[in-house]
């Protein structure tokens, strides 16, 4: 696919972290069965609750621009995804574990955050160049990326939260 617009990066983005939603959904499933700690367990269910939030607010973006909800390759979460598992697969200790597991989560979350913050700065132009035709009265396309957004962000700082006051520490004492 050759892309010559702007409205067609725009639709390859939205392509990209559809992908990458639905792939971390399904990553996210087998990385909670080898979680130890509790609290770590509590935040991937709350990350996989939101990351099919985030899906179905993808799938109404492509609805409202006339399109087909579809996915493009990710080879970065792809990456991401794999290198996490690759390291796993090399701890024994399951404190240290938990500790790789959510830094893997970590290097997800910023990909997402940066993903969303870019098309919301896509979309708003588009919008401001009248190229992104909303309906009326409906959520406009930015809102619900900026949900997203919000969503990474929460779920960044919480595993921050819980990094640093807790499962590294227990991983250190391990």
């Amino acid at each position: 696919m050759t892309i010559s617009t702007m409205s067609e990066l725009f639709v390859h983005g939205l392509q990209d972290v559809y992908y990458a939603e639905n792939q971390i959904a399904k990553a996210l499933q087998e990385i909670m069965t080898q979680v130890t700690e509790p609290a770590l367990f509590d935040l991937l269910e709350h990350h996989v609750e939101e990351t099919r939030e985030q899906i179905a607010r993808l799938e109404q973006i492509f609805k409202r621009l006339g399109r087909t909800p579809q996915g493009v390759t990710c080879q970065a979460v792809l990456g991401l995804i794999e290198e996490g598992q690759e390291l796993q697969r090399t701890i024994n200790n399951k404190q240290v574990l938990d500790t790789a597991i959510l830094a893997s989560m970590q290097a997800i979350e910023h990909y997402e955050i940066n993903r969303y913050g870019t098309l919301i700065a896509w979309a708003s132009e588009l919008k401001r160049q009248g190229a992104q035709n909303t309906p009326s009265g409906e959520v406009d396309i930015v809102d619900l990326l900026q949900l997203s957004l919000d969503e990474e962000r929460g779920q960044d700082a919480r595993l921050t939260a819980l990094a640093d006051s807790k499962v590294n520490r227990h991983a250190t004492r391990g």
